[in-house]
């Protein structure tokens, strides 16, 4: 399993033009291919008078879905550079789509190949890119009265507190990387005096801070 990626930092959109076409990349961080068609058709229903709406997403931390689409531009010309684009940035669990206005002058194949794929170049420098790491989620368990300063440790620490949830004790829900989960173990037993239950979980990505 991979053990971090990379996804565009939030969603927006970025205005590029070429030889009077508007090219307008919208971007958003998706989980699923649900996802990432629902955010087409609402880029869709925001530009109804647009000549196209060329996309291109990549899902799964090693990119094992990966989907585009010319949508009536030149084949290859639209899609494909796009979605190259997002890959030679390794971005992944993020939909480009690109929505044109025709300006009256054609731009050839090697115009628009440059034309879409800069335009999602453009768009990911515009809106950032942001790493997330894998981690293993961690339950501790802790009485109320070491738990406020527990908490505050683990922040000064730069643990990725999740979660935190009150009841006859305390539990705090964090991410932690497999490798370091022996260490956490011990810096645990002796920052609560062996007070505190450690509870591995499953996994999942994160950027090191909450979620």
């Amino acid at each position: 399993m991979q053990e971090e990626y990379r996804t565009v930092a939030r969603a927006g959109v970025h205005e590029t033009e070429v030889n009077r076409s508007r090219f307008l990349c919208a971007l958003a961080p998706v989980a699923t291919e649900d996802e990432a068609r629902a955010f087409l058709a609402r880029v869709r229903e925001e530009h109804p008078a647009a000549t196209h709406h060329c996309y291109a997403y990549v899902l799964g931390a090693d990119a094992a879905v990966q989907r585009a689409s010319d949508d009536g531009e030149p084949g290859g010309t639209a899609g494909a550079p796009m979605l190259q684009m997002l890959l030679r940035r390794e971005m992944r669990y993020t939909v480009a789509v690109v929505t044109r206005y025709y300006g009256g002058v054609k731009l050839g194949a090697g115009g628009l190949i440059r034309a879409y794929g800069g335009a999602v170049g453009e768009a990911l420098d515009a809106l950032g890119t942001r790493t997330r790491r894998r981690f293993r989620l961690v339950t501790v368990t802790v009485d109320h009265q070491r738990a406020g300063r527990l908490e505050n440790d683990l922040r000064a620490t730069g643990r990725a507190v999740r979660e935190v949830r009150y009841a006859e004790a305390v539990t705090i829900e964090l991410g932690v990387p497999d490798a370091e989960t022996d260490a956490f173990r011990a810096w645990l037993a002796e920052t609560t005096a062996g007070n505190a239950t450690l509870e591995l979980g499953g996994e999942a990505y994160g950027d090191g801070s909450a979620a």
